[in-house]
């Protein structure tokens, strides 16, 4: 894993509209000023490099649907040969994302955790597998969220089946340098129960379950239903397990309450990784929750829980977190290959 490097003249348009959008992201500006760019980069490439030149040459780019004042400037600046006004701003004050963590994140070869338009996503699957492909990451799993979490446009079993030979296709498309992964961020129900049939998970690649729902459930129960999901062998990973917000535009919420040691002893009986997840908003689980699960013997992955590819680098953070509790990065699977990550899930679907 690596940062991406600042762009130099000369560049497409489409290029300066992705880098500036990904700069963007990376930097949580505003979710309307990303899609601003996100959409201009779908127009200029279904127009086509000689119409958008002739646009450009007769000055009327603003007039063409999803092209406003500034993707107009950005656009005419790259075809004159030089780096956009407002990309230049961008990558100037751009910075690593945290200090400290730099060795473990180099070592950092894919992501458990990735979401697309398909669910709540805000870039096509194409758009999160080239931004993990420019950033240096070796695989990817995509796991777009299930049935029940229908505010973030959950897949319902027909469109979850849809998503997987769409993966498939991609997958096949990229070759052997790139391994995009059929996955899914499956609801934990109340009972412990997983919100999708076990017929359909049975045909992903990867699992990573997460509550979502009745995170102020008392602790005794909410401690049965997250055990009772960390031991089914089709979850391969615990999402976010306290669910709290400590910052961020939704305001901040309170970890769930629940026996973490029954949890995570639980998680390395069964071979299920904790997640630590590298959203600055959740920064979840907190350390004490992280030494104890490494005091336990359990695994760990280092996600970056990306909602647009401007997110993919935020396992920085996740990297710092670890680096600096002491983590040994081999217990961190998202440091493994997909060989190795492969050989694990078998083993530990074989365990039952």
């Amino acid at each position: 894993m690596h940062s991406l490097p600042p762009l130099t003249a000369p560049v497409e348009p489409d290029d300066a509209l992705r880098r500036v959008a990904f700069l963007l992201e990376r930097e949580r500006a505003g979710s309307y000023r990303v899609e601003a760019f996100r959409k201009a980069v779908a127009t200029v490439r279904e127009l086509g490099p000689e119409a958008v030149r002739q646009h450009v040459q007769a000055g009327t780019l603003q007039s063409v649907p999803g092209i406003g004042k500034s993707t107009a400037g950005v656009i005419t600046e790259a075809l004159e040969g030089r780096v956009p006004a407002y990309l230049e701003a961008l990558q100037s004050k751009a910075r690593p994302l945290v200090e400290g963590g730099e060795e473990l994140y180099a070592l950092i070869q894919g992501d458990c955790h990735t979401h697309s338009t398909w669910s709540d996503g805000g870039s096509p699957i194409d758009e999160m597998v080239l931004t993990a492909i420019e950033l240096g990451q070796q695989w990817m799993v995509l796991t777009d969220h299930s049935p029940r979490l229908r505010v973030a446009n959950g897949l319902s079993p027909e469109r979850l089946v849809q998503q997987m030979a769409v993966v498939d296709a991609i997958d096949r498309a990229l070759g052997a340098g790139f391994t995009l992964l059929k996955g899914i961020e499956v609801d934990i129900l109340d009972d412990g129960s997983l919100d999708q049939t076990d017929e359909l998970l049975a045909r992903l690649d990867f699992v990573t379950a997460s509550v979502h729902s009745k995170l102020r459930m008392n602790k005794a129960p909410m401690t049965r239903r997250m055990v009772a999901a960390v031991q089914n062998p089709r979850v391969n990973v615990l999402g976010h397990c306290t669910g709290r917000l400590v910052t961020g535009s939704r305001g901040v919420r309170p970890q769930s309450e629940f026996d973490a040691r029954a949890v995570f002893e639980a998680c390395a009986e069964h071979g299920t990784a904790v997640e630590i997840n590298s959203r600055p908003e959740r920064c979840d689980p907190p350390d004490e929750l992280i030494l104890l699960a490494d005091e336990i013997g359990c695994l760990f992955a280092i996600d970056s829980d990306a909602h647009a590819p401007g997110q993919l680098e935020m396992k920085a953070y996740g990297a710092e977190r670890a680096e600096r509790l002491g983590i040994d990065p081999d217990r961190i699977i998202t440091t493994w290959d997909v060989d190795r990550l492969r050989a694990w899930v078998a083993e530990g679907l074989a365990r039952g």
